[in-house]
């Protein structure tokens, strides 16, 4: 047994895929910490006021983790990119819920950057970001993952490397076409009204 933290967790994450429900309430304090983090950055490029909270945010990447069936948990690094996934999918469709999106002339000019998108309404961002993301990974689905990763679950270009198995060269080269490729997307997008 690897007497790493990695090494546990990725042995408890194999348990649970497995079916050991002792392995999940192992799991969940090891992991918490690194959720939370990943989720108060994430939530902190919301606007001011806005009723989803980071803990609502985690329970919610937990209540759909549980209901994950049949997932051969590989290592931390596929855990945090699966928790990625449904932070995105949980705050895309969240901004959806509350009608933010307005079609029409009320587009305003969205930025991308590495860590940080800005402007007067980061919810049609996410919601732009992740109709871009959509098209993206229709053309290149490992570009997409980049951002996903990177984005939305915290990864580091190392943690990204791992989880997909290629060069942190690659990694890089895909977060800053795939960077550039979005930010065309979604300007294209709002000068078409779409």
């Amino acid at each position: 047994m690897d007497a790493s933290p990695s090494g546990d967790l990725t042995q408890l994450l194999r348990a649970w895929g497995a079916g050991d429900e002792q392995a999940l309430e192992q799991l969940i304090p090891l992991v918490y910490g690194e959720l939370r983090k990943s989720a108060k950055r994430r939530m902190a490029r919301e606007r001011d006021g806005n009723t989803l909270q980071t803990t609502a945010l985690i329970n919610e990447v937990y209540l759909r983790l549980v209901d994950l069936e049949g997932v051969g948990w590989q290592d931390r690094a596929h855990f945090f990119a699966i928790c990625a996934r449904l932070m995105r999918h949980i705050l895309t469709d969240y901004a959806r819920s509350r009608s933010y999106l307005k079609r029409g002339g009320d587009a305003q000019r969205v930025t991308f950057d590495e860590g940080l998108m800005v402007s007067a309404n980061p919810a049609e961002d996410l919601v732009a970001l992740d109709g871009a993301l959509q098209k993206l990974a229709a053309i290149d689905s490992r570009k997409s993952s980049v951002v996903e990763l990177r984005y939305f679950g915290g990864l580091s270009v190392k943690e990204t490397a791992a989880v997909l198995k290629v060069s942190t060269d690659t990694v890089t080269r895909d977060w800053n076409l795939a960077k550039a490729w979005l930010l065309r997307e979604m300007e294209g997008e709002q000068r078409g009204g779409c």
